[in-house]
């Protein structure tokens, strides 16, 4: 078994968590030592010129992140207006801060029932969402609501212009779930 490999899958899949020492420790099964050997070889790797990401310790955590001299590339993609389009989980998590504001991302977790930490550092990227403070909740989370330019985007004057629950309910109910428009191909198989 490639455990670079896996450590590897293990930081992206943890995202903005991060995992500590002894995280990986338990994970992989290995001791701190060979750990900390797998960290550095992948860390070696990153530094590469032709690599776009490095292993960063943010506090007590391994993070995987991208290279700072790549910033201004990264910026562009979230200016770019072809890039402005939402994809559906982005438009649930809005919908779901939108309704529920202020809230932490951990409550949003739990609405949409995956993690929501990627979908909501992109959506402030866009400026669609802001921190609005910390939550008086054990280890005091960061609490998100939509800025103006959530309101700019959606062309609605404030939050009171949202349909009602009930309205969405509505439509909802009207959609047929189980005719997708998508049909599989069998040939491909």
């Amino acid at each position: 078994m490639n455990l670079k490999g896996v450590l590897e899958g293990i930081l992206f899949v943890v995202g903005d968590d991060g995992a500590t020492l002894n995280e990986l420790t338990t994970i992989l099964e290995i001791s701190e030592s060979e750990v900390k050997n797998l960290i550095l070889e992948l860390k070696k790797d990153y530094e590469q010129a032709d690599r776009g990401l490095r292993i960063s310790i943010l506090g007590d955590a391994f993070k995987l992140t991208t290279k700072k001299e790549h910033k201004v590339y990264y910026e562009k993609l979230l200016e770019n207006p072809l890039n402005n389009t939402l994809s559906l989980p982005a438009l649930e998590t809005l919908a779901i801060i939108a309704y529920n504001e202020p809230i932490t991302r951990v409550e949003v977790d739990e609405i949409r029932g995956v993690s929501s930490a990627p979908m909501i550092r992109k959506l402030v990227a866009k400026g669609l969402l802001k921190e609005a403070g910390k939550s008086d909740l054990p280890g005091r989370p960061i609490l998100y609501k939509t800025t103006s330019e959530f309101l700019d985007y959606f062309n609605l004057e404030s939050l009171t212009d949202l349909p009602k629950i009930d309205e969405v309910r509505e439509v909802i109910d009207e959609v047929d779930l189980y005719d997708s428009r998508y049909k599989e191909d069998v040939d491909i198989i």
